[in-house]
């Protein structure tokens, strides 16, 4: 009788274990789905939203953000004002080298099916109506392991961008995230960024952010454009 108890309550006991594990298991399987479901997209799922976070709205919302890179200056700025990027044709592009005029700021990746393509479609009207007039456009690629030298100098030839007034620009994801977050206030990733230009003035600062899908906004863009040129010639 006595191992019979004993029995029962071995039994009695793994049951229990194995039912515990079971919800564990549950737990662990549910927790894993919801962190999935909001998580960022895998790299090919292209996604472009102007509803991100930024600086603005959260400065601290690149905080975490570092660059283990010290070849990237200013090492020593907690808060990046200034950047340096590779240009398409290798060489090594300061944010210095593009004051005394107005450029435009888009992140973009060559790999993209659509939207980018339609974005530098959009650039490239801005460059064939500013043609020599003193402004540049400054495209940033968040897929740089893609997107090197090469691979952008083929790629801007599909848009019949001027190299002299169209930079094309690669780097550390890191530290173009930072650039993104940092400078520019616009929240930047792996294939994801926003679908705005950035208007900064000729000393440096950022008049503002211009939603090109949006046609009135591209309108008042070429305006603004417009007005920094002639104020620069006056």
């Amino acid at each position: 009788m006595l191992s019979f108890k004993v029995f029962v309550m071995r039994t009695t006991w793994n049951i229990i274990l194995i039912l515990l594990a079971g919800v564990g298991l549950g737990l662990l399987v549910r927790s894993r789905m919801d962190q999935a479901s909001v998580e960022r997209p895998e790299p090919g799922d292209v996604v472009f939203s102007d509803d991100g976070p930024s600086i603005e709205d959260d400065p601290t919302a690149f905080a975490e953000i570092e660059n283990p890179d010290p070849s990237h200056p200013p090492e020593d700025e907690e808060w990046l004002s200034r950047f340096e990027l590779i240009e398409r044709n290798g060489e090594l592009v300061k944010s210095e080298q593009l004051l005394g005029q107005p450029y435009v700021v888009s992140f973009f990746f060559s790999t993209c099916p659509s939207i980018c393509v339609q974005q530098n479609q959009k650039l490239k009207e801005l460059q064939d109506a500013f043609q020599g007039k003193g402004v540049k456009f400054v495209a940033i690629s968040v897929d740089p392991e893609t997107d090197t030298p090469e691979v952008l100098t083929e790629y801007a030839a599909r848009f019949g961008a001027d190299p002299n007034q169209w930079l094309f620009m690669t780097g550390d994801l890191t530290y173009i995230r930072r650039i993104g977050g940092e400078i520019f206030r616009q929240p930047v990733n792996k294939q994801f960024h926003t679908e705005r230009f950035v208007l900064v003035d000729p000393e440096g600062k950022i008049e503002g952010f211009y939603n090109w899908p949006d046609k009135p906004q591209f309108k008042k863009l070429q305006e603004k454009i417009e007005e920094m040129i002639k104020g620069e010639q006056s």
